[in-house]
């Protein structure tokens, strides 16, 4: 009997230790987890971001598709050619036949983005493209009301060429492709394919490729900023919008795709 009441407190210690045995070794586990998961370097979160920018875009090696598929889903469809030309056409045309007051091809070419809008979100649709191109537009036109200069609803193109052409520059010379970032990320090797030489050499030639189309755009259209010519700068950034940019989309899906050929098929 006296046995009996000695052992009952240690049984429920022993049980009582138990879970706390087992919780310790998860909380070991967890940690040896934690520790061996490398936090993600800036290279990494970059290629993930622009990977998946290239995925919304409908660029996507691993994904079956052709390149006449490929370039529409790049370009959003035909409401994204709509989005993407309206606008602007709508206010050289509207620029050029009526100067002033500079308000009303302003309003006019902010109006069809704003409608645009309202239709994605009515149609609960993505409305990143749309939303992104009314705040273009929205930005744009207050920039040009500022000055009262109609050219200046172009600058903000100009700087973007400025920019994105001199990203794509520097990461194909600093060895870090953009394309190869977003290859590399879209067929799940991350930044592996740095060691493969050809993988280097085809996404440099087209980082530069895609360098150069935004410099000339830049190139093209800059004396024509600084000469006051608004219609000629206007007609001349809807040549060299998406008639240029789709044939690279369509270079780049072709030069990509052979690297990956498992992967693809």
């Amino acid at each position: 009997m006296g046995e009996g009441r000695h052992e009952a407190p240690h049984g429920h210690g022993a049980a009582g230790a138990a879970p706390d045995g087992r919780r310790a070794a998860e909380d070991a586990t967890r940690d040896e987890t934690e520790a061996e998961t490398p936090e993600p370097s800036a290279s990494e979160l970059l290629g993930a971001a622009v990977g998946g920018m290239a995925r919304k875009a409908g660029i996507d090696p691993s994904a079956e598709d052709t390149t006449g598929g490929v370039v529409w889903k790049a370009m959003g469809g035909v409401r994204g050619v709509l989005e993407s030309v309206l606008p602007s056409l709508a206010f050289v045309i509207v620029y050029t036949l009526r100067p002033e007051p500079l308000v009303l091809s302003l309003g006019i070419s902010v109006g069809l983005a704003a409608v645009f809008t309202v239709v994605r979100l009515a149609q609960k649709s993505p409305p990143a493209a749309a939303l992104g191109g009314l705040l273009a537009a929205g930005a744009a036109a207050g920039l040009a009301l500022l000055t009262g200069q109609g050219r200046d609803n172009f600058v903000l193109g100009l700087v973007t060429n400025g920019v994105y052409g001199t990203a794509f520059l520097v990461s194909a010379l600093l060895g870090w492709s953009l394309i190869g970032l977003a290859a590399g990320f879209l067929m799940g090797e991350g930044t592996a394919w740095r060691d493969d030489r050809r993988k280097r050499r085809v996404f440099f030639w087209l980082a530069i490729a895609w360098a150069t189309l935004f410099f000339a755009r830049l190139a093209v259209q800059l004396p024509l900023y600084l000469a006051d010519e608004t219609t000629l700068l206007g007609t001349l950034k809807l040549v060299m919008g998406l008639p240029l940019f789709a044939p690279l989309v369509a270079v780049t899906w072709l030069a990509v795709r052979p690297l990956y050929p498992q992967r693809a098929s």
